[in-house]
């Protein structure tokens, strides 16, 4: 049993942190999101800010483009062109996707100031491409309303996604602990 801890010790670690990491983020993401009534429709600041966002960047497209909060749910009702095209709900901020971003690269140590800085812009970059994803979806929801679950199911996130993996083989081929140590090989 020892020798197979022994083997296994590096993956057993970037477990451990993962789980370890994962778990304490979403406690205190799941605590913040507790401070807001959902029965009463109360929207959380972080997905109001995102809707907000969302709203400036949809106004490059439409100069008439508006958001108003739902009365009978916890959501931001965004308006395209005159017409109510989608809600934004708390699992539309990409704060998820940038919680388990955030665990993956703290799983793969780095160096302490270049994990931070690494999670920051990061997690900025997700952001940015978030509110450009509903923004896009909004506008393609408004020309193609047929494809909305091709749209919002499958494409957009796969963009999303696929920036997250890309930004994980980045952070562990060049900047984590174990790009160090194959490179010292």
């Amino acid at each position: 049993m020892k020798n197979l801890l022994l083997q296994y010790k590096p993956f057993l670690l970037f477990l451990g942190k993962f789980i370890l990491s994962y778990l304490v983020l979403t406690f205190i993401y799941q605590t913040y999101l507790n401070r807001f009534d959902e029965k009463n429709a109360e929207v959380d600041s972080f997905t109001q800010l995102v809707a907000n966002q969302s709203e400036a960047v949809l106004s490059w497209f439409d100069s008439q483009s508006y958001t108003m909060p739902h009365l009978k749910e916890p959501s931001i009702k965004l308006f395209y062109k005159g017409k109510y095209i989608s809600r934004i709900i708390e699992g539309c901020n990409a704060l998820s996707v940038i919680i388990l971003f955030i665990s993956f690269v703290i799983a793969f140590t780095g160096k302490f100031k270049t994990t931070l800085l690494f999670i920051l812009f990061g997690s900025i970059l997700i952001h940015v491409l978030n509110i450009g994803r509903i923004a896009l979806l909004c506008v393609a929801l408004y020309h193609f309303p047929q494809y909305e679950h091709l749209l919002h199911g499958v494409i957009f996130p796969l963009v999303i996604y696929g920036v997250v993996f890309l930004l994980w083989v980045i952070w562990v081929n060049k900047y984590s602990l174990y790009a160090t140590e194959i490179d010292k090989k």
